[in-house]
């Protein structure tokens, strides 16, 4: 039985648990106005006893089981002749790594076979007794709980704690993830730092990490100074968002002011579809589309256009980003409060006049949020700079030549199999550290705008 088989009978007897508890409910009654709790809670009540102890059961088996299996495969591999040229542990990765490998099963030794046919075995048997003991379990559990179950019963407020408790564990999940993160982020960049000045890292001209793996080579000591990757960085996403911001925001004032509710309803979706596309589609169309035709015009107009520029990558996601925009001003400019235009319409305003001194003025706040959201998002863009913009850390202002991101430089240190000892490598963290950190200050001065703004206009 494979696990997707197993998942679609664990839903199957939980919805048995569910329709149980929900007719016993009914059932116990002569009208459903004389239970405490609606009879969807007891019916969930139901299938809570079934699931909990049935989940806590297998997750005490996921981390139990391999060790079991382990000292039985150990104790038949100690009676084979097998272990002369290595160890038990070895011996046994190659066991598992044959089990999943058919084609090498086929040059197998005969006693390698056997083992490797006692370990299936030993899987086999694994899930049919994880099956009959989850079950079980579960089944224990409705049978608890149907003794728990009485018209009288708090079902509702049994059944809240419950899901309060998952959702707190949820959340506290999401802390410790990002809390892991900020600290692999900030561990290995102090081991950067600790190669790497943070002065020549942060106002360093010339980036080069390439070093070499002996003293004697040429590059061995290689140079950190991001200022070109930052300079990339912030001119990729000024293109960005010339082009972003004018056209996301005259497309919000159009759909929520001027557009008619049935051309609103068609074109806001089409317009968000735009965000949905990939990010490497993005990234084909600046590179097969975008920067040839602009290569070709600058060089019709005499100008040096590389085949990979910045203008190029800067322009794609510009268009990619004004969904991000478009769909957060639209949202803020409706929420302005319509007595505020009736006040200006009454003063003999007109449209135009009242959207210009009225409706802006007050949605500002809450557009200049959308916009600081969208920077961060053009920030941390990575496909669309691998294949637009370059790899090479220029420190320049002209769109029209190549240059290279803090995420393209993470992407490129990072390829391949790398020592997480040298500078080069773990610059990567310190780029990572740059980037989080930027990112997370444009969205809390973003959060506080439109906190801002909702308070003062809900």
């Amino acid at each position: 039985m494979n696990t997707f088989s197993f998942i679609c009978i664990f839903l199957i007897v939980l919805s048995g648990a569910y329709i149980f508890g929900h007719r016993y409910a009914l059932s116990s009654v002569k009208n459903s106005t004389e239970l405490h709790s609606l009879p969807s809670y007891h019916g969930f009540y139901v299938a809570i006893w079934f699931a909990f102890p049935a989940l806590i059961v297998l997750v005490f088996w996921y981390f139990i089981e391999p060790i079991i299996i382990k000292s039985i495969l150990l104790e038949s591999i100690r009676t084979t002749a097998l272990l002369g040229s290595t160890t038990p542990d070895l011996l046994l990765n190659d066991i598992k790594n044959l089990a999943t490998n058919s084609f090498a099963l086929k040059s197998a030794s005969a006693v390698k076979l056997e083992l490797v046919n006692r370990y299936l075995e030993l899987k086999s048997l694994g899930i049919y007794l994880k099956i009959v003991i989850l079950f079980s379990i579960g089944m224990l559990g409705i049978f608890i709980a149907r003794k728990k179950l009485s018209p009288k019963m708090r079902a509702r407020q049994s059944v809240e704690r419950v899901f309060t408790l998952v959702l707190g564990v949820c959340s506290i999940i999401a802390i410790l993830t990002t809390i892991g993160i900020v600290l692999s982020l900030l561990f290995e960049s102090i081991r950067f730092f600790n190669k790497v000045s943070p002065a020549e890292f942060l106002f360093g001209l010339h980036w080069s990490p390439q070093t070499a793996l002996r003293s004697d080579q040429i590059g061995a000591s290689g140079a950190f100074g991001a200022v070109p990757i930052f300079a990339g960085t912030l001119l990729i996403t000024l293109i960005a968002m010339i082009v972003a911001i004018p056209i996301g925001l005259l497309s919000a004032i159009y759909m929520a002011e001027y557009a008619s509710p049935k051309f609103r309803n068609w074109i806001k979706p089409t317009l968000e579809i735009l965000a949905g596309v990939p990010t490497v589609v993005y990234g084909f169309f600046a590179a097969l589309t975008v920067a040839p035709v602009i290569r070709g015009f600058g060089e019709s107009m005499g100008l040096s256009v590389a085949s990979e520029s910045a203008l190029a990558a800067g322009l794609v996601m510009g268009v990619m980003i004004i969904p991000f925009i478009s769909s957060l001003s639209d949202d803020i400019i409706n929420a302005v409060p319509q007595s505020l235009r009736d006040g200006s319409y009454a003063m003999g305003a007109t449209k135009s006049e009242t959207i210009k001194k009225v409706v802006l003025p007050a949605a500002l706040p809450g557009i200049a949020g959308s916009i600081l959201l969208a920077v961060s998002r053009a920030i941390g863009e990575t496909m669309i700079v691998v294949m637009a913009a370059g790899l090479a850390a220029k420190l320049t202002a002209n769109p029209l030549e190549a240059v290279t991101t803090v995420t393209v430089q993470i992407v490129t240190l990072l390829v391949g199999d790398q020592e997480f000892d040298s500078p080069k490598t773990l610059a990567a963290f310190a780029l990572g550290l740059v980037l989080f950190v930027v990112t997370l200050i444009l969205n809390i001065v973003a959060l506080i705008i439109v906190r801002k703004y909702r308070e003062k206009y809900d």
